[in-house]
């Protein structure tokens, strides 16, 4: 069964974050198809999906600001794990911003072994001179 990786479609954000919503999959308070839509909204390619036989299978933001690449919420629905999706996913976030001027990109990964061993295995490596701190404002 072909993977398809591409733009998703308005329609979709709703399967977007109740992919999110999966087991094994982290949720955070500011996954919502509202603050989704404000992300497509101003950058539909930055929501790139992957998808089989019509399912959604899988998704990854890939943003762009000017100065440096971002990726974060990669998720694949479980069952469809190891099977290359991921991988694929971020592969193509990467042509995509690459192909924008981007020549850096920062991971957002979440604090488990297994998030960290797939991105490790897709290149990226911990960045020992950054500590992420947050402050929600809404």
């Amino acid at each position: 069964m072909a993977i398809e990786i591409r733009n998703a479609e308005r329609d979709e954000l709703a399967a977007v974050v109740t992919l999110w919503r999966e087991p094994g999959v982290a949720v955070r308070a500011t996954d919502t198809e509202a603050a989704l839509l404000t992300l497509f909204e101003s950058d539909a390619e930055a929501v790139l999906v992957a998808a089989a036989d019509g399912d959604l299978i899988g998704v990854l933001l890939a943003t762009w600001d000017g100065w440096r690449g971002n990726m974060y919420r990669l998720a694949v629905r479980p069952e469809r794990r190891r099977e290359g999706i991921a991988r694929a996913l971020v592969e193509d976030g990467e042509r995509r911003l690459r192909a924008r001027g981007c020549r850096r990109v920062t991971a957002l990964v979440n604090d488990d072994d297994t998030a960290r061993a797939v991105w490790r295995a897709c290149g990226y490596e911990p960045d020992p001179d950054v500590d992420r701190h947050v402050k929600m404002i809404a």
